[in-house]
């Protein structure tokens, strides 16, 4: 069995990440083996939503910090190293964002540090009750400056710089309050929750979704005025598809729609 597994049914990806005796840790190689999923991911026209899981007790514990400390033993004291490690982890937590897809963390046990950090940078996320959220890389003296860019998305300042300051965590009915989690539910519901997630996402008109997903994170970084200005334009472009024509004819004449895309 791979460190990271793909399993495809019908139009929905799950990207199982495999190495439960290290919390699946974001290792270099749990990074690199996320990151040519996403650029698989990104060209594949079959799958409509990701759901992104971990085997175990953990869904992820964050970075390996056995190999960052390894890491330190260079001429530079681990500067080239850290630069660079820290380099391709944004570049899946942003690649994550940029998919098509919509992605769903499906989240148990702990998610601390960048494993957070890994649940703020889907779109959607499902916990189990119990499941234990924190940025708690303060308590070994290291601020998670990284994790917090993606927190900080996700949920209110005051909550987070709690969360960033203090190292303390959060439970799942926390993280859903705060607008980390979408849902909370039994362990035993968690990966039929998230099917069922994804399923709903799948079954909507990719095109539609591939646009949306790209105009809500763009959207998000302008200003008011400029956002109903682009946000416009992509209603506009949606608007003159033959599938979006289709849709809102199926509606009105109470029928199933005959998409092509």
């Amino acid at each position: 069995m791979g460190l990271l597994e793909r399993h495809d049914t019908g139009a929905v990806a799950r990207l199982h990440m495999n190495a439960p005796e290290r919390l699946n840790a974001l290792s270099d190689e749990m990074l690199a083996a996320l990151q040519a999923q996403i650029d698989a991911l990104a060209e594949d026209r079959a799958i409509r939503a990701v759901i992104l899981s971990g085997e175990g007790k953990a869904f992820c514990a964050g970075h390996d910090l056995k190999q960052m400390q390894a890491g330190r033993q260079a001429e530079d004291s681990g500067r080239a190293y850290f630069a660079d490690l820290f380099t391709r982890c944004a570049r899946v937590m942003t690649g994550l964002q940029k998919l098509p897809q919509p992605v769903i963390a499906q989240v148990q046990g702990i998610a601390t540090a960048a494993g957070c950090q890994l649940v703020a940078s889907c779109d959607l996320a499902v916990a189990a009750k119990g499941t234990r959220f924190g940025v708690n890389g303060v308590n070994i003296g290291l601020f998670c400056s990284t994790p917090m860019v993606a927190l900080t998305r996700n949920i209110a300042p005051k909550h987070a710089f709690e969360m960033l300051s203090t190292g303390r965590f959060a439970d799942a009915e926390e993280a859903r309050q705060m607008g980390l989690v979408n849902r909370v539910v039994p362990g035993d519901q968690l990966a039929e929750t998230a099917e069922e997630l994804a399923a709903s996402v799948a079954g909507k008109l990719g095109a539609a979704v591939k646009i949306g997903k790209e105009a809500f994170y763009t959207q998000a970084g302008l200003p008011l005025d400029e956002a109903y200005a682009y946000a416009g334009q992509v209603m506009v472009e949606n608007m003159l598809w033959r599938d979006t024509d289709e849709g809102i004819s199926a509606f009105l004449e109470k029928r199933k729609p005959d998409w092509q895309q």
